[in-house]
C-alpha cells in the first residue's frame, strides 16, 4: 500500500509539473520570448508528456492494453509505437550544440540579414515604380 501511495503521489506531482510547463510555455509564447514555431514544437512535447501521463495512470489502474504492452510503449520513446517526432530527430548542423543565448544571437543575425534584403528589395521596387511613372508620363506626352 505504501508503494501505491507513492505512485499516486508521483503521478499527481507529474500532472502538476506538466500543467506548470504548459503555463510557462503559454507565457513564453505570449511574451514572445520564443517564436511561435518553437512554441508549437514545445507544445507537441508537452502533449506527448500528457499522453504518457494518462497511459501511466491507466496502467496503474489496470485499464487499457495489457500492462506489458503499455509499459514497453511508455518507455520506447515513441519509436516502437510508430510515432516519430520530426522535431526530435532532425536538427540542422547550424544549431546543433548551441545554447539558448547562441540560438537567440543567430536568430537576430538572420533577422538582420532578412531586413537588409527587404530594404534592398524595397529600393528596387520603388525605383521600378518611378520608372513606370516616367514611362507613363512619356506615353501621355507622346499621345
Amino acid at each position: 500500500s505504501q508503494v501505491n501511495v507513492a505512485i499516486r503521489s508521483s503521478l499527481q506531482s507529474l500532472r502538476e509539473k506538466i500543467e506548470q510547463l504548459r503555463e510557462l510555455l503559454l507565457r513564453a509564447v505570449s511574451t514572445r520570448q520564443i517564436t511561435q514555431l518553437e512554441g508549437d514544437r514545445r507544445q507537441n512535447l508537452v502533449d506527448d508528456l500528457l499522453t504518457r501521463h494518462k497511459q501511466l495512470e491507466a496502467s496503474f489502474r489496470n485499464e487499457g492494453p495489457e500492462p506489458d504492452v503499455s509499459r514497453s510503449s511508455l518507455m520506447a520513446g515513441g519509436a516502437k509505437r510508430g510515432i516519430t517526432n520530426p522535431w526530435l530527430l532532425e536538427e540542422s548542423e547550424e544549431t546543433r550544440g548551441l545554447g539558448f543565448d547562441e540560438l537567440r544571437q543567430q536568430q537576430r543575425r538572420i533577422i538582420e540579414e532578412q531586413d537588409a534584403g527587404l530594404d534592398a528589395l524595397s529600393s528596387i521596387i520603388s525605383r521600378q515604380k518611378q520608372m513606370g511613372q516616367e514611362i507613363g508620363n512619356e506615353l501621355d506626352e507622346q499621345n
